[in-house]
């Protein structure tokens, strides 16, 4: 049962505030990546492959990204990964979040409105991956992949996030997703801001947290260096 999990065991004010930090995160997660779509000037890498997936079948952004989610988590049982009751809540919520964001937000936008809405968006990805990382309740299905990879292989993180990330830019570019100079600069800015945003964000817990953190992915997912480049 969720509730007898580490994860649950919080005061109730704390555990109130985890709730609803991860809940505010995941939301302003999608709105980011909205934010960075209508730019259209280039997508994170995750975001390039699932352009191109809606684009070759017509489903819609959020959709893909919930369906991309899901084979996600399904790399993780060879890992031996483990998800946490936020890694579920990332799965279901970012892509709908994120077609929430482009429903709000036109696209055709003039060319000086869309140079504000990347950095403006990789911002609040950045805001919003803080949030949901600091709240404690497991990584999102990508960051797991990583950082599952790494404790099975002793790669660097970074070698298995560059790794990652190049497959996924290429498949997503070779299915028509969009890349561009929004691309290198998500690629060169979020590891920084995220490496801010987790500490400044992350919620502290009683000792429980260290005793059970690793079982469910936490340990890893609060680290900057395992900084998500998606959800």
């Amino acid at each position: 049962m969720l509730p007898r999990h580490a994860s649950f065991r919080d005061p109730a004010p704390i555990l109130v505030r985890r709730l609803v930090q991860l809940y505010v995160g995941l939301l302003f997660y999608g709105i980011g990546i909205a934010l960075i779509v209508r730019g259209e000037l280039g997508v994170a890498p995750w975001d390039v492959l699932t352009q191109g997936i809606s684009k070759q079948t017509g489903l819609n952004f959020g959709l893909v990204t919930v369906i991309t989610s899901v084979f996600v988590l399904l790399l993780w049982i060879p890992i031996r990964q483990k998800p946490g009751f936020g890694t579920i809540m990332n799965v279901l919520l970012v892509g709908p979040a994120a077609d929430l964001g482009l429903w709000l937000i036109p696209s055709g936008l003039d060319l000086w409105v869309r140079i504000v809405l990347l950095p403006a968006g990789i911002l609040v990805l950045a805001m919003a991956t803080g949030l949901y990382i600091g709240a404690h309740f497991g990584p999102g299905p990508r960051d797991g992949l990583m950082t599952g990879i790494h404790a099975r292989t002793g790669w660097r993180i970074w070698i298995v996030r560059t790794s990652i990330e190049l497959v996924v830019l290429a498949a997503g570019w070779l299915l028509g997703g969009n890349v561009g100079i929004g691309t290198v600069a998500f690629a060169l800015l979020i590891g920084p801001l995220c490496g801010y945003t987790i500490p400044l964000f992350a919620i502290k817990r009683p000792t429980v947290e260290h005793a059970d953190a690793g079982a469910s992915g936490e340990r890893e997912s609060t680290s900057p260096a395992a900084a998500p480049a998606a959800p």
